[in-house]
């Protein structure tokens, strides 16, 4: 085996490399801009349009207020979750507060669904950016190496160079990972906070 075919596929594997942390950086910044701003539209609106419903004199009215108030609609499928019972069917044979208790958590489960989205995505990139820029740095140091081994002449500078190349790598998968970690530390924060507000609102809607 010669050289030219470590130089090929080194150079395919580590443009194959760059290009899918460049993937995930843009998958995850993407997800970190919209979660940001869903987040913080949910948290400004969740107590005035929870405070609204109950002040509101009918359900009517309620849900007028909602419509109005509830802009990322985390609070109208729980207020419009009776409606899915519909009369001689098998969902309305069990007692009236098993029902509502069932309606409830299904369009509970359908809210937390929104608000976990994204999640799974910004945990994969923090745990395998790191170990895909490492994987970029040993092979980016052993493309060197060889074509150190086959060359008839030896300085630092021909060492210190691809090494320095493939280090970076290295430093990439991090610079790709923190960012998406942090933020999934955050935002879990803040929706657990939201998830206990929804549940205390679901439970109220209960006993109505």
């Amino acid at each position: 085996m010669n050289p030219s075919t470590f130089n090929s596929d080194g150079d395919a594997l580590s443009v194959l490399l760059k290009l899918i942390l460049l993937a995930m950086s843009v998958a995850s910044w993407s997800v970190i801009a919209y979660k940001s701003w869903f987040l913080h539209r949910v948290g400004a609106d969740l107590y005035a349009s929870r405070a609204a419903f109950w002040q509101a004199r009918d359900r009517q009215q309620a849900w007028m207020a909602l419509e109005a108030l509830d802009r990322m609609q985390v609070l109208m499928p729980l207020a419009q979750a009776e409606q899915q019972l519909l009369a001689g069917t098998l969902g309305t044979q069990a007692e009236r507060v098993d029902q509502r208790t069932r309606v409830l958590r299904d369009a509970l489960h359908g809210v937390l669904q929104r608000l976990q989205s994204g999640q799974v995505l910004l945990a994969s990139v923090g745990a395998t950016a790191p170990f895909v820029g490492l994987l970029g740095t040993v092979w980016g140091i052993y493309h060197a190496l060889v074509g150190i081994a086959a060359s008839t002449q030896f300085s630092l500078e021909l060492v210190a160079g691809p090494v320095g190349e493939s280090l970076v790598m290295t430093a990439a998968g991090l610079a790709v990972a923190l960012p998406a970690v942090v933020a999934f530390n955050i935002m879990g924060r803040l929706i657990n906070r939201v998830e206990q507000e929804l549940e205390g609102f679901a439970y109220d809607l209960r006993a109505l």
